[in-house]
């Protein structure tokens, strides 16, 4: 039996699983927390720590798959497929090292060069060509800020890339590639021709020669090299893909086929998916990512574009609130520190199976490191209101919760197509509070995948067999995926949905009011600073 060995390289960790040719998990294995490095509001992480990550997931995945799976080797790997963090700018020099941390897509310093792109080509035009918003927080700025504030490191740039994928891939082959997918957010591509646009890049004042090929997500891009194969144990040779975007693997793996199919991906970060012939230009907030060539229904894996509102908040809020409110020193931890306990989920699942709807009064706005929708705002932060001295700590972690969901209703309110179907995958699919919480605050149906950390995995070991020629048609990898979703419906309460529907209208004024209130405390404070000189 041959075997397709996956991988997702995410912000808190590389999570590896090898699949069977029927698309069945053979062995899953995730490495320890990875580093985060997070200083006003910048988050930045080593892609040296991805590698060794990768390094451990791999040896514990051959070593497992030797004892479970009968008469295993690693030449019955027929195939390395990724997916991974978009919209990281990761800088290599000509023998594969990093020049710097990898700045994430989370961190949005790179808002004045933004500006100054905008002022060189026109706004519309820019959006028009990528189906995206121009922001501080797209690599191709990014890269503006890196030259202007840190021109020695600038200079040792052979190689950009921009899915952490993509570095384990170089790292493997020896290849720089970029999947269509991921590469729609780094504010270069052409979305409509899948092509770099040399007219951005040159508005940018880089070169285009630092840019890595771009590539289907099936497409294979090299093979294992005789050096990484004596690094992690696969055998030399073995093929490898360019694989897809996270964003990208999530709504393959959800099967959204339509409009007015959603689905909501709740990992560190969010992200509302749906499917539409072209992008959606004309709503704020919506971004757009290629799909691949040549399907023939326009599933996630045909022609056509993933219309997705990104949240820089979701499963992040639950792991703080976790850390805060149901952990034994929840004062001391840092959310950031690799060592960070994560055995007191249970103790949250109990705290909130107790807990109230509307949290006895006390909302939360959620945005604990800026946040780019319902907002677009680097540098607002989160807040409480309504504590009281009756408020207790589920109170307080029940509504982070909620007002993530309420992020996530107004990020489906910016869609035309009313919802037919909502389905949810990602980490925060474990919390069912946090489900019922989802269906009452949507008034909707929601389909939670119960099986949704390894959707993504048999997505992408389908779609690695389909280069291989195992599978005859992209059809076929949507049907062989439908065969395989295990899900859970929650219904939402009436009651609930009413009680809602009113604590939506309050959240709705919160950040406006508080981003006033912040102006104001600034200009006093600047005001003062005049005074004192």
């Amino acid at each position: 039996m041959d075997y397709i060995a996956t991988f997702d390289a995410g912000t808190t960790a590389v999570k590896g699983v090898l699949v069977r040719a029927d698309g069945g998990i053979a062995v899953s294995c995730t490495s320890d927390d990875l580093p985060l490095f997070a200083v006003d509001g910048r988050q930045e992480q080593d892609p040296r720590d991805w590698w060794r990550a990768f390094l451990q997931v791999i040896h514990a995945m051959l070593d497992r798959a030797n004892e479970s799976e009968q008469m295993f080797g690693p030449a019955d790997v027929a195939g390395i497929i990724m997916s991974g963090q978009m919209q990281d700018l990761i800088t290599l020099d000509d023998r594969l090292n990093p020049v710097r941390h990898a700045i994430l897509y989370s961190d949005g310093r790179a808002d004045r060069e933004a500006q100054e792109m905008a002022e060189t080509l026109d706004g519309r035009a820019f959006r028009n060509i990528t189906g995206n918003r121009l922001e501080g927080s797209l690599p191709l700025p990014k890269l503006m800020w890196l030259k202007r504030h840190e021109p020695e490191n600038f200079a040792k740039i052979r190689h950009v890339l921009f899915d952490a994928k993509d570095y384990l891939t170089a790292r493997l082959t020896g290849t720089f590639s970029a999947d269509v997918v991921a590469s729609s957010t780094v504010g270069a591509m052409d979305i409509h021709r899948r092509l770099w646009n040399t007219r951005l890049i040159d508005a940018a004042g880089i070169n285009r020669t630092l840019f890595p090929a771009l590539r289907n997500p099936q497409e294979q891009v090299g093979r294992v090299t005789d050096m990484a194969a004596k690094l992690t144990g696969l055998a030399p040779g073995t093929p490898v893909f360019a694989g897809i975007g996270d964003a990208g693997a999530t709504t393959l793996a959800s099967g959204v086929t339509r409009p007015g199919e959603y689905n909501i991906n709740i990992g560190t970060s969010g992200w509302i998916a749906a499917i539409s012939p072209e992008p959606i230009t004309n709503r704020e907030g919506v971004a757009n990512l290629a799909c691949t060539t040549a399907g023939d229904t326009g599933h996630a894996t045909g022609g056509g574009v993933i219309n997705g509102v990104p949240f820089l908040n979701a499963g992040n809020v639950h792991r703080w609130a976790t850390s805060m409110f149901a952990g034994c020193h929840g004062d001391t931890i840092n959310i950031n520190d690799a060592n960070h306990d994560t055995n007191n989920y249970a103790n949250m699942s109990t705290m909130l199976a107790g807990s109230a709807p509307g949290s006895h009064g006390v909302l939360c706005l959620p945005y604990l490191s800026g946040e780019r929708f319902p907002v677009m705002n680097a540098s607002i932060r989160g807040a409480y209101v309504g504590i009281s001295a009756d408020t207790t700590a589920a109170d307080m972690a029940r509504a982070a919760l909620e007002g993530v969901a309420f992020s996530i209703r107004q990020g489906l309110e910016t869609f035309a197509v009313e919802p037919v179907h909502i389905s949810l995958i990602g980490g925060g699919a474990r919390e069912r509070v946090w489900c019922q919480i989802m269906a009452d605050v949507l008034g909707h149906r929601i389909d939670v995948f119960r099986n949704a950390e390894v959707l993504p995995a048999a997505a992408l070991a389908f779609l690695a067999q389909y280069s291989l020629g195992c599978i005859p048609s992209l059809d076929e990898v949507s049907a062989r995926l439908s065969a395989r979703r295990e899900s859970v419906t929650y219904e939402p309460h009436s009651r609930d949905v009413s009680l809602y529907d009113n604590v939506y209208g309050q959240y709705r004024r919160l950040y406006p009011a508080i981003n006033s209130l912040k102006r104001e405390l600034l200009g006093a404070e600047q005001t003062r600073e005049v005074h004192d000189d």
